[in-house]
This record gives C-alpha cells, sequence and structure tokens, in this order.
C-alpha cells in the first residue's frame, strides 16, 4: 500500500488564534500610521491658517524632526510666525535659536529683543537669559542693575541658574547693594535644588564666614555635593 503524503496546509500548525492576530496587529498599525498622517496633515493646516498653538507644534516637530524631516530653519519660520502673535513659548524659542544662530543667522541683538518679549509674559528661561545677556554685555549694553532686575523675577519662580546668579550679583555688590546674608541665602535655595556652583559658592561663604558664622564642615559639605558632579574650585 502507497504511503499517503501529508499535504502541508498554511496554518495547519499554528496555535488557534496567531494568524488572526497577526492580521489585527498590522492592521492597528496601518490605521495608526494613517491616523498619524491625517492629524499631522490637520495640523499643518492650522498652522497654515495662522493657528499661534499649532504653529509652536510644528515648529518643535521640525526642530526635533519628530515626523517631519528635522529643519532648524523651518522650525525658526514657524516659531517666528507664532511669536509674532504674541505667543510666549515661540517668543522663547526664536530668542534661543537666534542667540545659538539654529536655523536662522546668529544674531545676539534679535536674541535679546525675542527674550525680552517673552520675560515681559513671565517666561521664566527668557527671564535668566535676559539676565545674563546684560551681565556679560551680550546683544544689549552691560548693566548689572537690568541683570539683577531680570535675575530676580526668575528667581522668585525658583529658577536655579537665576538663584545662583542673583547669588553671585548680591555677593559682589553689581547692580545691588553688597548684602552677602542675601547672597547666601539665594545661594542655598539654588544648591537645595542641586547647583552646582551654587554649592561651590554656598561653601565659599561658609569657608570665609561671609553672610553666615564661619563653618568649616558646613562647607566642606557644600564642596562635596559640587565636586560630586564635576564643579571644583579653590575656596576663595
Amino acid at each position: 500500500m502507497a504511503k499517503q503524503e501529508k499535504t502541508f496546509r498554511p496554518g495547519r500548525h499554528l496555535r488557534k488564534g496567531v494568524l488572526p492576530g497577526l492580521v489585527l496587529a498590522f492592521g492597528f498599525s496601518t490605521l495608526a500610521l494613517v491616523a498619524s498622517s491625517a492629524d499631522l496633515s490637520a495640523l499643518i493646516e492650522r498652522a497654515e491658517k495662522g493657528e499661534g498653538e499649532a504653529q509652536v507644534i510644528l515648529a518643535g516637530k521640525y526642530r526635533k524632526g519628530e515626523g517631519l524631516s528635522k529643519s532648524e530653519a523651518k522650525a525658526a519660520t514657524w516659531y517666528r510666525k507664532a511669536a509674532e502673535q504674541g505667543v510666549v513659548e515661540a517668543q522663547s524659542a526664536i530668542g534661543q535659536m537666534y542667540q545659538n544662530g539654529e536655523g536662522v543667522p546668529k544674531d545676539d541683538v534679535e536674541a535679546a529683543k525675542w527674550y525680552r518679549k517673552a520675560a515681559e509674559q513671565g517666561a521664566v528661561d527668557a527671564q535668566s537669559s535676559l539676565g545674563h545677556m546684560y551681565r556679560k554685555g551680550v546683544g544689549v549694553p552691560k548693566d548689572y542693575t537690568q541683570a539683577a532686575k531680570w535675575y530676580r523675577k526668575a528667581a522668585e519662580q525658583d529658577d536655579a541658574e537665576a538663584q545662583t546668579n542673583l547669588g553671585l550679583l548680591q555677593a559682589n555688590g553689581q547692580g545691588v547693594p553688597r548684602d552677602y546674608g542675601k547672597a547666601v541665602e539665594w545661594y542655598r535655595k539654588a544648591a537645595e535644588q542641586g547647583d552646582a556652583q551654587a554649592q561651590h559658592g554656598l561653601g565659599v561663604m561658609y569657608h570665609n564666614g561671609f553672610g553666615v558664622e564661619r563653618d568649616d564642615r558646613e562647607a566642606r559639605k557644600w564642596f562635596r555635593k559640587a565636586a560630586e558632579q564635576g564643579h571644583y574650585g579653590k575656596p576663595r
């Protein structure tokens, strides 16, 4: 008697439910791509109609290359459109792009202009950046009083970098009366948030007894915290 050949039937050896599961998986993946494409098209349409929020989101996608080919120039274009409508997030972003020469020619004056617009609306990052520009005389005339003003606004919103820089101005009497006690207060606020420069500065204050009672043990503690983050420096 001839041996009967076994015929292989696709799917015969698959566990029940596996094939439908694969079909569903690929189907959902395709649907997700279609939905994503539709969402992106809708976003672009909203941005082109002048919706500020959509322009900011679209700019962010171009800047990061999310769902679109990365283009700093296109990101800058859309941020600027939103910034001109008064969207504070866009004003901060285009200021940063001008400062870094990202998608636009580097222009510190233009950067300061947009930082100011955002800072006046309360944007903490723009306030801190504007303070730094005044302190260094970049894009604006060097002015410690203005630097202290903008650092303070950001510091009062718990921005650690601004707190550190305001502490430095207070310690040096730049733009504000020299006040070691206030310098210690601002350094401590930033140091407790993990800012290494503030931790080192606070260590200096304890080491020298500026604004606090001299305490070498406390000084070493803060120097150590700063050093653990790679910030080293000799006590001044």
